[in-house]
């Protein structure tokens, strides 16, 4: 009985000390935050840089699509990658013609290059079978002349043009040059002047194509076609470039934005300083800061 009287005690001597003690609250300047959703104004500043950047990936990859025109054209893109290849892995395929579109038969094919290393012109020669078709291996990638001669009514008619041998490509370790010479007739030489002065019968004529190919020489045509394709490429990651930008500034997601920029980096090509540019843009797109706004309820 003691116990249980001790124990009733204790619970009324609680509850009196409850009911008489007031309830203290304690308060802080502390204000629960949550990130900001919108893109802060730097963000939007680097947003439009990269709108105008994209352009001019846009600008480029359009440059390439046009081989034609621009600022640089497909044997220009193909001699530069020439000049850092690997000697002697360039194939030369042609196919000689005649003017109804047979093949020619014992066509000399004569092949000229300068060797800056040595300072001396070299040479190598070979002859067309019945298709009219030749093939030189082991080749320098790079420009060539090429002379085709044909031996007939003691005349030696020659035909020349210059040549662009591509280079390996991604995983090739060769560079393949395919192309088909239309070999001019009879009648087409008889019309050119001769090579030998103030000559009644002259045994060589000679159509020289080169002055005219200076600027452009000859080239393989799937190159051309790979140098168009890399403009699309230009073009469509421009395109990408340009939805995620949109998207950043929509979303206020600095990640995307910084994918934007990214992106815009590798569709620069040959304009060096817009490449720059989509480098700046992704290497300012870490000194964003995160703002954060008060959580208040409604």
């Amino acid at each position: 009985m003691d116990e249980e009287a001790v124990v009733d005690e204790s619970d009324t001597y609680l509850d009196e000390m409850i009911e008489e003690t007031p309830l203290l609250f304690a308060s802080s300047s502390a204000v629960l935050t949550i990130e900001d959703p919108n893109l802060h104004p730097m963000g939007r500043g680097i947003a439009v840089f990269l709108l105008f950047i994209c352009m001019f990936g846009f600008l480029n990859g359009l440059d390439y699509a046009s081989p034609d025109e621009g600022l640089i054209r497909p044997d220009e893109f193909v001699y530069r990658l020439a000049q850092s290849a690997p000697p002697e892995t360039a194939t030369f395929r042609g196919t000689v013609l005649d003017a109804a579109g047979d093949g020619e038969a014992n066509i000399t094919a004569y092949i000229s290059w300068f060797n800056g290393s040595s300072g001396v012109w070299e040479s190598v020669e070979n002859t067309t079978d019945e298709s009219g078709y030749f093939e030189f291996k082991g080749l320098n990638p790079g420009l060539i002349r090429l002379d085709l001669i044909a031996e007939r009514n003691d005349h030696r008619d020659v035909f020349s043009n210059r040549v662009l041998l591509s280079p390996p490509a991604l995983i090739e370790p060769i560079g393949f040059t395919t192309l088909t010479f239309t070999f001019p007739s009879e009648s087409v030489f008889d019309a050119q002047p001769c090579a030998v002065a103030n000559a009644s019968d002259c045994e060589i004529r000679t159509i020289d194509m080169t002055p005219s190919q200076m600027d452009h020489p000859l080239m393989d045509p799937s190159a051309s076609a790979t140098y168009v394709m890399i403009g699309f490429g230009f073009m469509g990651l421009s395109l990408i470039a340009f939805g995620f930008t949109f998207w950043a500034m929509k979303s206020g997601s600095i990640a995307v934005l910084r994918m934007a920029a990214a992106l815009s980096f590798f569709t620069m090509g040959h304009y060096y300083t817009a490449c720059i540019f989509g480098l700046m843009a992704f290497v300012l797109t870490f000194a964003v800061p995160r703002r954060r706004i008060p959580l208040t309820g409604q």
